[in-house]
């Protein structure tokens, strides 16, 4: 569209759009004109305006259904609504603002007033495309850098196995295990970060095969036994006699299991228990074929206020002395487990603990 700042005006009138025109002229905006709601609404993404002069008493779709369906995307939510309105009752003008309208002007029109309340909105929304743009760059910069660190770490890990081959002290060979395995930890978050950037970027791409989760869901008993024996944590696989389908990414939804489980690890006292639990839910009238996962520790538990904010980027829940807690394990599980079409919840073990539940499609 250029340089010009954009105003989308819609309004059943088009002799209200001429005194709008006539109005604005001098302000040099490109103005757009559509006389309905719908039209509107399907000619956002050719249009790209930077503000909207919506008349509320128009047919079929009125002003307050347009600014509320525009206000529930959010494609669309952050461009800013003037409500031109001959309505001047309080109600009328409290509904425009509840509709999501961000200021009004009331018919008939006084240009001073318009002109002012036109530049105000257009500010707000420069100062709101600055910060995208910074937060888009920042984004973009941190993908880099954390890209970048594989190389070094690639590095340090073949170090590692190199001196696996050198005679040395037990003691010196179990310092080496325990760099390798750091190493592989790193690795892992790298690669939660990434795929945490392409979620958010809408750029991830699912590679979708049949996974039978019950055969997963051993193999993660398997691989875990180890390190929760070290710990005195006895691990428990509860899973069905019967093979289950889902249609995934077999990586990501192994990773989203492995964090889970070994968030449990984590916050687990010894002498405690950890549960990795499927099953088959049969189809009723209101849904499909479900399968259900879930993580059940007896650990600290979760708050009732930390519930609220736990699969957030960043949040970490209680502070242990001790254990690592960046806040991006289970803001990953959640982007992968609804980017599977899935849904994941966390609710109270009695008497103490969580309980992590997945809700997945089964095939």
């Amino acid at each position: 569209m250029g340089n010009k700042q954009v105003v989308l005006v819609v309004d059943d009138d088009p002799v209200n759009f001429d005194v709008i025109e006539i109005l604005l002229f001098k302000e040099g905006y490109e103005l757009y004109y559509k006389d309905s709601g719908a039209e509107a609404i399907s000619s956002l993404a050719e249009v790209d305006p930077d503000i909207i002069l919506l008349d509320v008493m128009m047919p079929d779709m009125d002003g307050i259904e347009v600014c509320q369906q525009l206000k529930r995307d959010p494609k669309w939510q952050h461009i800013p609504i003037i409500i031109i309105t001959a309505l001047s009752e309080k109600e009328d003008l409290a509904r425009c603002l509840d509709a999501g309208a961000d200021d009004f002007v009331s018919k008939p029109i006084n240009s001073t007033e318009l002109r002012a309340r036109v530049r105000s909105m257009l500010r707000i929304k420069s100062q709101h495309d600055c910060i995208q743009d910074t937060i888009r760059l920042r984004e973009e910069m941190m993908q880099t850098i954390v890209h970048d660190l594989r190389n070094p770490l690639i590095g340090i890990m073949l170090g590692c196995d190199s001196l696996k081959t050198v005679d040395m002290s037990d003691r010196a060979k179990n310092r080496i295990d325990q760099i390798s395995k750091t190493i592989e930890q790193m690795r892992f978050l790298i690669d939660d970060i990434l795929t945490i950037g392409r979620i958010e970027a809408k750029k991830l791409v699912l590679n979708l095969t049949k996974i039978d989760i019950t055969e997963m869901a051993k193999s993660v008993v398997v691989d875990f036994e180890p390190l929760t024996s070290s710990k005195k944590i006895q691990f428990l696989g509860e899973l069905p006699s019967e093979s289950a389908y889902v249609n995934g990414d077999i990586n990501l939804i192994r990773r989203v299991i492995d964090n889970l489980i070994d968030n449990a690890i984590k916050f687990s006292p010894q002498n405690s228990s950890i549960i990795l639990r499927v099953e088959c839910l049969r189809k009723n009238p209101d849904r499909q074929d479900l399968i259900k996962i879930q993580v059940i520790d007896s650990g600290i538990g979760i708050s009732y206020e930390q519930k609220q904010v736990i699969f957030e980027k960043y949040e970490v829940g209680n502070i242990v002395q001790g254990v690592s807690q960046i806040g991006l394990g289970l803001s990953f599980c959640k982007m992968i487990v609804e980017a599977h079409e899935g849904v994941i919840s966390v609710t109270n073990n009695q008497p103490k603990g969580a309980i992590f539940t997945i809700l997945l499609d089964r095939i």
